[in-house]
């Protein structure tokens, strides 16, 4: 491919895009701690951000001016009583610290900002945004504040209970009400929702943590008397969970009107509440293979939720429940929504006279299904599969599923409310007749983030790959979480994490989501230092140090794609306390078996290998686990400097280094230049750390090469950890020929594998067992954004705030188009190969600047502010 340039070509093509002409230019997009006018934030240092909207090139801010405000009315430069940092010189716009009046509990703001361009103009004023700190501390709560519940009398099958309380109100203030739930609720003001959201709270750790979700009710609340309903199920807290209350679901609450001179409680959960059955209960335990179900009762369901309707049921007492003393924090990542729905799009009679019913598509989420009149009584099971089924009779029953019972007169609705699946097929047992595809909906649910991307080429076996990984990552980002799969486990496992964060953080704005999870593995940390494998961590789990591992590359990950540095703030002592445990399982410097526990089991290196590959030797797993370790020094110092530790830094750097040697000395095979037992993953880890001398480099490189055509027929054979180590490795030297040439291997191993069996989203196993909904093989998704389009972050300027552009060519594919929501806006770029002649068009964000590297090696240097450049070859 020839690709000869001159400097002045390009030039005239990046000078010609520029605009003479005065740019429009304002701040938008403004959010707190990385949500949109949040109600109760943890902290009283709220961070604030924003985008510098500008369509003509060049523009760049200079200087930027904040004001907050208690009320609207005083957000003005002379009125305004939190903050007014005034004209304050530099591009910062990415969690600038507030730096007014002290904020505590309850504290409530607003602000906006306005910013200077490169030619001193000052823009408008951002439209207001707004700000509010939560309950922070236990005195918050009124007194006599405490956990309700009701009797559960069968525990194989648990009530999901309606909770209710009347309380007087004067429309003074906001109003807001705060619900701290162990276990799912949904909240009701005068028969109302409270808010669309589902599935609430995010996951916390159990006994150690619970989350306090704020919702701003005034609207629904009017003078005089008012009624609110909590409606509750167990989720997470089941009896099986040796740190969960029995008898639950359990919640606290406190309901009060809020101004600027302070705030009166209208209610608060004590045993003056009312609790009536609801016509819904829960049932199984949340354990691999079952996470439970529900039961929904047409007999006694209710038209609403409205105070007359409300009357008709036999209310009770509410039993006040004795809960361990524990933390309560506000909920810092965005609740759960059913951001898509969806019908079936085709149905089918099995042998034993049920409907099954194909969504085309596998998806995580609720199930709403119209029933026709049944039999009262009659118990109706809806049965859940996520395998792509050749034939309808595979239906796997007895697993997966929940309950319609019919009352005898009229129609009703099967709805998921505290439990949802992962599927693409439902079958009914028991029906006379089809049920219209209309009249059964799948709503996708997820952690309601912000930002998207996409990706595009010429190769439709490539983008069929990376769309069933975009939409992987999307399916099981929820609860605050990543979960390993829906349907099996439900875990937050840290080694699928630490394969899949880069992907699934270059997809989305997922720091709160993060913020959410490295807490829990915080509190997961045991006094000795030790990690579980998962986090929540409710009993043990599988894994390795590729798991133990995760809050370092994670928080590091996130400082690097959003410039959010509150991770590795907050939980460096973490991350040290996690290395010192790891180097006391060392012998001679070395990371050994460190055995299970009552929280954590096996000892692994990679892991969902494909058949053939002994993921279980000795020598495999004391390498990669080495690998780990190293790849932790190496990170840990990158941290310390950032946080200024500089004799830190020195000390990981070291070790690093050592760990690096002993790793080279102890796994290499000098005549037959491999390490360990030759697989990908035991060759390249260790050049991927930096354990391969230069020396080495060349033979090892073609190992590699001779091993995978050989050994491995061309195919991409490694598992969980082995994919990222892969990526990381293919992307960082360019091997972009490589990859794709195994990427479009067709049978088992491959992801074209999975696709050509039925796969829309990715498998646990490269063979399709156990779980086809999986986050197992996600850690390939970066190198389609990093290598085909060559978009990725600098690390010496994280969060997109610098941008490298290097596209990888490779034969076979003559165009790609990628972009992605960065901190500081939008960054695309499209890449057309005609023959011999070569055109990228970029789009930078104002506030990002951009080093641009043609596949001829001339580099572009794009300076801060928005560009829209054309380069050709």
């Amino acid at each position: 491919m020839n690709m000869n340039l001159s400097r002045s070509i390009y030039m005239l093509a990046l000078a010609g895009v520029f605009c003479a002409c005065q740019p429009s230019f304002k701040a938008e997009d403004l959010t707190t701690e990385g949500l949109v006018d949040p109600l109760a934030i943890d902290s009283t240092v709220p961070h604030m951000s924003w985008k510098l909207s500008c369509e003509e090139n060049g523009a760049a801010q200079t200087a930027y001016q904040i004001i907050a405000a208690t009320s609207e009315a005083k957000l003005n430069e002379k009125d305004a009583d939190l903050w007014n940092t005034g004209k304050v010189s530099g591009n910062e716009s990415v969690g600038v610290p507030y730096d007014g009046r002290t904020l505590s509990s309850r504290s409530f703001g607003y602000w906006k900002v306005r910013i200077w361009n490169e030619d001193g103009k000052v823009s408008p004023w951002s439209e207001p945004a707004s700000f509010g700190v939560g309950l922070l501390e236990d005195k918050d709560w009124a007194d006599g504040a405490c956990f309700i519940g009701v009797e559960q009398p069968d525990e194989e099958s648990e009530t999901a209970p309606l909770l209710r309380k009347a309380f007087q109100a004067v429309k003074d203030g906001r109003i807001l009400l705060h619900v701290n739930s162990l276990g799912y609720h949904e909240a009701y003001v005068n028969g109302q929702p409270v808010s669309d959201a589902v599935l609430n709270p995010a996951v916390s750790q159990f006994g150690k943590r619970t989350r306090i979700v704020t919702y701003d009710v005034t609207p629904l609340v009017h003078e005089g008397e008012n009624e609110v309903v909590l409606w509750l199920g167990k989720g997470w807290y089941q009896t099986h969970n040796d740190a969960i209350v029995p008898g639950g679901p359990y919640v606290r609450a406190q309901l009060e009107a809020v101004t600027v001179d302070g705030h009166e409680v209208l209610a608060f959960t004590d045993s003056s509440w009312k609790a009536a059955e609801s016509n819904r209960r829960t049932f199984g335990p949340w354990r691999p293979h079952h996470m439970g179900g529900e039961i929904v009762d047409a007999r006694i369901a209710l038209p609403d939720l409205l105070p007359n309707t409300l009357d008709k049921l036999a209310w009770g007492s509410v039993k006040v429940a004795d809960i361990p003393a524990h933390k309560a924090t506000p909920q810092m990542c965005e609740l759960n929504r059913i951001v898509e729905t969806m019908h079936p799009v085709a149905a089918y009679r099995t042998s034993d006279g049920s409907y099954v019913y194909d969504f085309g598509t596998s998806f995580v989420g609720s199930t709403e299904i119209k029933m026709p009149v049944t039999e009262e009584g009659r118990m109706f099971p809806i049965y859940y599969e996520d395998y792509c089924l050749k034939d309808v009779e595979e239906f796997r029953d007895e697993e997966y599923y929940d309950y319609y019972i019919g009352n005898g007169k009229t129609p009703g609705v099967f709805s998921s409310k505290f439990n949802y699946k992962g599927y693409r097929y439902i079958k009914i047992k028991g029906l006379e007749e089809q049920i219209p595809l209309t009249d059964i909906t799948g709503g996708k649910i997820r952690t309601d983030y912000r930002g998207d991307a996409s990706f595009a080429c010429s190769d439709e076996d490539l983008n069929a790959i990376y769309d069933m990984i975009h939409n992987t990552c999307h399916a099981l980002t929820l609860g605050g979480y990543m979960v390993d799969c829906p349907q099996v486990e439900r875990f937050g496992y840290g080694g699928d994490g630490n394969a899949s964060t880069p992907t699934v953080q270059t997809l989305a704005d997922l720091a709160p989501l993060y913020m959410n999870w490295i807490q829990a593995w915080a509190d997961c940390q045991r006094e000795n230092g030790d990690m579980p494998h998962t986090a929540p961590n409710p009993y043990p789990a599988g894994g390795g140090p590729f798991w133990c591992t995760f809050i370092i590359p994670a928080s590091w990950q996130t400082w690097l794609n959003y410039g959010d540095r509150r991770l590795i703030d907050r939980y460096y002592p973490n991350m040290q306390r996690w290395i010192e445990y790891a180097e006391s399982n060392c012998k001679d410097g070395l990371l050994q078996d460190w055995g299970p526990t009552d929280y954590r089991n096996w000892y692994l290196g990679d892991w969902a290998t494909p058949v053939g590959i002994n993921q279980t030797d000795p020598l495999s797993i004391d390498l990669v686990s080495n690998c780990v370790l190293s790849d932790a020094y190496a990170t840990m110092s990158k941290i310390a400097k950032v946080l200024g530790r500089e004799d830190d830094a020195a000390v990981y750097a070291e070790k690093h280094d050592r760990q690096n040697s002993l790793i080279h000395k102890t796994f290499f095979d000098q005549e037959k230049n491999t390490y360990s037992t030759g697989t990908q993953i035991d060759l390249i880890y260790p050049m991927l750390v930096g354990a391969t001398p230069d020396s080495e480099l060349d033979d090892v490189r073609k190992t590699l090469v001779s091993e995978t055509e050989g050994r491995f027929k061309g195919f991409l054979s490694t598992g969980l950890v082995g994919i990222p180590v892969i990526t990381q490795w293919v992307t960082r030297e360019g091997e972009a020929q490589w990859m794709y040439d195994m990427l479009k291997k067709r049978g088992y191993p491959s992801y074209l594998y999975m696709i050509d069996n039925g796969a829309t989203l990715t498998w646990e196993m490269w063979d399709g067992d156990r779980s086809q909904i999986h986050n197992c093989y996600n850690g390939i998704g970066t190198w389609f954004y990093q290598a085909l389009a060559g978009i990725s972050p600098d690390e010496a300027q994280p969060g997109y705030r610098s941008i490298n552009i290097r596209p990888q060519m490779v034969d076979g594919i003559t165009w790609v188009e990628a972009s992605k929501d960065t901190p500081y806006g939008k960054v695309s770029v499209r890449w057309d190969l005609n023959g011999k002649d070569f055109t990228l068009k970029a789009v930078i964000p104002a506030g990002s600047s951009a080093i641009i590297t043609l596949p001829d090696g001339n580099v572009i240097n794009v300076g801060s502010g928005r560009h829209e450049l054309e380069c050709k070859l």
